[in-house]
């Protein structure tokens, strides 16, 4: 995004209206776009790395944020964000079950200023999410999406799971993370097709995070020539993932952050301001 097409902050700043507490008011974001997901295209992919940093950058920009972990099978953004885990059958579950459930006790403030997450528990049994249709999970996000300015939703790659397909549908704006591997392309493309063989608008997740970036002859441009755009390409960087480890944020933490990773993820974070 080159920055003559770039919206002056400023702008989008007196456009939003940052709300003081979490949960204080239900309104409407002033974001056009303010639920986010994110799929991961084949192995290799830490779909927490980029959304927990870029959700800290985005919250340093006033946007009262909130990340949505919908692997319900496997959660693990609460390690990336230094949160404690959820007790058994609280959190994600529980606003699932009923809608008359106060969700300011089930999204978890973290040690981040306007930060927060909805996670399940790691101690939740896996076939306790089995019976949630797409009804239950749009209930679900649309509280968030009136809660919060911005949603983060890291999807699982299930396309079986309600999860998988429900988000997809309900999400504004999608992107495929993936890393150089051959059968990437290829499975970004039968996602896509099965999820619009069922009804679901496919054209807002064409865009594509590139991770684990290395000197190797990879052909990016079969990635283009299937109608997906590469909007940020993230090198590996070893510090990212070893401070993730420690339950900390590489942009904030590192006292030396790779200049290209941090430009990259400043990229994508003003995308998703200048709407």
């Amino acid at each position: 995004m080159d920055q003559t097409e770039k919206l002056s902050l400023d702008h989008v700043l007196d456009k939003i209206s940052p709300k003081e507490y979490m949960g204080s008011e239900f309104q409407e974001s002033k974001l056009i776009y303010s639920v986010i997901g994110f799929i991961p295209a084949c192995d290799m992919v830490d779909n927490a790395l980029v959304i927990s940093n870029l959700g800290y950058m985005l919250a340093q920009k006033g946007l009262n944020t909130c990340i949505l972990d919908l692997k319900v099978f496997n959660p693990n953004l609460y390690h990336y964000l230094d949160a404690k885990p959820n007790k058994k059958g609280s959190g994600l579950i529980r606003v699932l079950k009923s809608d008359k459930v106060d969700f300011r006790e089930e999204i978890q403030a973290t040690k981040y200023e306007r930060l927060y997450l909805l996670s399940p528990s790691p101690h939740d049994l896996i076939e306790e999410y089995l019976d949630f249709e797409f009804d239950h999970l749009e209930q679900v996000i649309n509280t968030l999406k009136s809660m919060f300015d911005i949603v983060l939703v890291d999807i699982p790659n299930n396309p079986p799971l309600e999860f998988c397909l429900g988000a997809m549908k309900f999400s504004h704006i999608g992107f495929f993370t993936s890393t150089e591997r051959i059968e990437a392309t290829s499975n970004m493309i039968r996602l896509l097709d099965f999820a619009s063989s069922i009804g679901i608008s496919t054209a807002k997740f064409t865009s594509v995070i590139l991770m684990n970036i290395q000197d190797i002859n990879y052909d990016h441009k079969a990635i283009k020539e299937f109608g997906l755009n590469i909007v940020a390409a993230l090198p590996f960087v070893k510090a990212a993932y070893a401070y993730s480890l420690e339950g900390k944020l590489y942009v904030r933490d590192n006292p030396l952050i790779n200049r290209y990773f941090l430009k990259q993820m400043r990229r994508l974070t003003d995308i998703l301001c200048n709407q």
